[in-house]
């Protein structure tokens, strides 16, 4: 399964008019803000149950990230505490979706956002040149000081401070909402 999303992926990256940006593109507009981040490397990881061995080595609040789309083609990047639960059948009332939510596919993902199923990331809203992602945050993950997500690929993970992460979503054009969802 995972085989075929990935050639999925990239060949909706070929199609790009705009190649995604790389991690160490990623960390290069950080510094220009002036936002302090760390990233620790480690060996890919494709669900949290798999990351949770790295909560040792790497303090603050663990993401994972829902990437959704509604009935009128709307998509949503929903980052939550990795150990939230998240009621799918209601979540579209406090995240200002027009119905119901599903899953967003590989192809818009790699699209939209620049990454592939596995490294889904606050972080990729840096690749959403057009605005068309709407920005999610559960509220309980926001009570951290410092939010942990990949940078652009799940084979590291970095480490920012909370209100440098939103500073850097405002950079991009994404305002984000933050909302009670777990």
């Amino acid at each position: 399964m995972r085989t075929n999303a990935l050639k999925k992926c990239v060949m909706a990256a070929e199609t790009m008019t705009t190649a995604p940006i790389t991690s160490e593109e990623l960390f290069a507009r950080l510094d220009a803000l002036g936002i302090a981040h760390s990233t620790k490397e480690h060996p890919p990881v494709f669900t949290v149950s798999e990351s949770q061995s790295l909560r040792d080595d790497i303090p603050g609040g663990h993401t994972k990230n829902l990437f959704l789309k509604d009935k009128k083609g709307q998509f949503f990047l929903v980052t939550v505490e990795e150990d939230a639960d998240i009621d799918l059948k209601s979540i579209h009332t406090r995240i200002g979706a027009k119905g119901r939510v599903s899953f967003g596919k590989p192809e818009p993902l790699m699209d939209l956002l620049g990454v592939v199923p596995g490294s889904v990331t606050a972080f990729g809203a840096v690749n959403d040149i057009e605005g068309r992602v709407q920005v999610v945050f559960d509220e309980a993950l926001m009570r951290h000081d410092i939010i942990n997500a990949h940078p652009l690929r799940n084979d590291a993970t970095t480490s920012i401070a909370r209100d440098d992460l939103l500073r850097f979503l405002e950079a991009t054009g994404h305002a984000a909402l933050i909302v009670p969802l777990s």
